[in-house]
């Protein structure tokens, strides 16, 4: 009998089908209409920089983002940004607040697409007949990007502040605006920095739209904080069928972002899964360092991209059978560990050789399944 251990090879099941929606481009990347829910950040560079920029780039891009986002505060931001878009290496968005003619310039400048805020660009209303003809004709998509924290002090009075109505009403008011030209290749943001409004506002949105949604906790908060906060209001919509591209907005390297949305869409089956540890938490029942086995495991595998489920169990109690249901693992125990590959036992290694053994064999595994063709290819969209 054939045992079917570690990673699925059939479609994983997911909490709720996803919401329909329009599907348009950002770029090469699909948003939206099905297509694979896309991983978003945004560059730290001062965009004037342009070799700093395209480095950051370069590094998001390795650690699986989609899309990037640069700010344009000024016109000298916006004379660089025909060089970053045509040199980067996933789609660009330009990132646009207060000025309208920064909207021209980076549709002229080759943007994948722009990011307007409505609460906060002078005379925008005046300009989107403008802005649509622009995008247009340059096959440029749009984000309506609504933030709490910039919203019309209209709304804000009407509402008595930043609520999922207030947030709402003002990207459906400037959907509607560019709806008269005709123009529907954009997709919206409503975000708040708390959780509770935020899935508030996301599900009133989601009942009133067929647009593509970017999801997005604005000003989460230091790393851990606002690994949590984004966690918790992307799970909850994301289970939904809610949400067709995410931003995890972290007081922390932008890289750390799309680690966080990589992993958060991963367990919830919406990307296919690379690398996953299972791992003993706090525990008396112990008999090794598991914490240490765990990091130093995690450490030496960083950057593998086959979907490999690895067990680092430190116990009697469950780490046989946790061992023995990934594709590689060790139950350890009295300074020593035995070393399961698919099932079956095929060492006993000292305690400290422990990592050492998962790491090479981890390697080895993941180079069989790419010679084999068994390693999925990983695209961007």
């Amino acid at each position: 009998m054939t045992v079917n251990l570690g990673m699925p090879t059939a479609p994983a099941p997911v909490l709720a089908p996803r919401r329909p929606t329009r599907r348009i481009q950002v770029g090469k990347v699909a948003v939206g209409g099905g297509a694979p829910i896309s991983v978003q950040s945004m560059t730290t560079t001062k965009t004037t920089d342009i070799n700093g920029t395209l480095q950051q780039i370069a590094e998001l891009t390795a650690s699986g983002c989609d899309i990037v986002r640069v700010a344009v505060p000024s016109q000298d931001d916006a004379d660089v940004l025909h060089i970053i878009a045509k040199k980067s290496q996933i789609p660009v968005i330009a990132d646009i607040h207060f000025q309208p003619k920064y909207v021209f310039a980076a549709i002229d400048a080759g943007c994948a697409a722009v990011r307007v805020n409505p609460g906060n660009i002078r005379q925008f209303d005046d300009k989107v007949g403008e802005i649509a003809k622009a995008a247009a004709d340059a096959g440029v998509s749009l984000r309506i990007g609504v933030n709490a924290g910039s919203l019309d002090k209209r709304l804000l009075a009407k509402h008595g502040g930043p609520t999922p109505d207030a947030l709402v009403e003002s990207a459906l008011w400037e959907a509607s605006l560019f709806e008269e030209h005709g123009f529907r290749d954009f997709k919206i943001s409503v975000k708040h920095n708390d959780p509770i409004v935020m899935v508030q506002a996301y599900r009133k949105l989601s009942a009133e739209c067929e647009y593509p949604l970017h999801l997005g906790v604005t000003e989460a908060g230091p790393a851990f904080q606002g690994t949590i906060k984004s966690s918790t209001a992307f799970g909850i919509l994301l289970a939904e069928g809610i949400g067709d591209t995410i931003r995890v907005s972290l007081s922390a390297p932008p890289v750390e972002e799309v680690k966080v949305g990589n992993k958060i869409l991963e367990s919830l089956n919406l990307r296919p899964r690379k690398l996953e540890i299972v791992s003993c938490p706090s525990c008396g029942r112990a008999q090794v360092d598991v914490y240490t086995l765990a990091e130093q495991v995690t450490e030496g595998l960083e950057g593998l991209t086959v979907p490999l489920r690895v067990a680092v169990m430190g116990c009697v109690v469950n780490g046989p059978g946790e061992a023995r249901e990934a594709d590689l693992g060790v139950a350890s125990g009295n300074g020593k560990g035995q070393i399961f590959v698919k099932g079956e036992v095929i060492k006993t290694v000292p305690e400290d050789e422990i990592v050492a053994t998962l790491i090479a064999e981890a390697n080895r595994i993941a180079a069989e399944m790419e010679h084999t063709g068994e390693a999925p290819q990983v695209s961007v969209g």
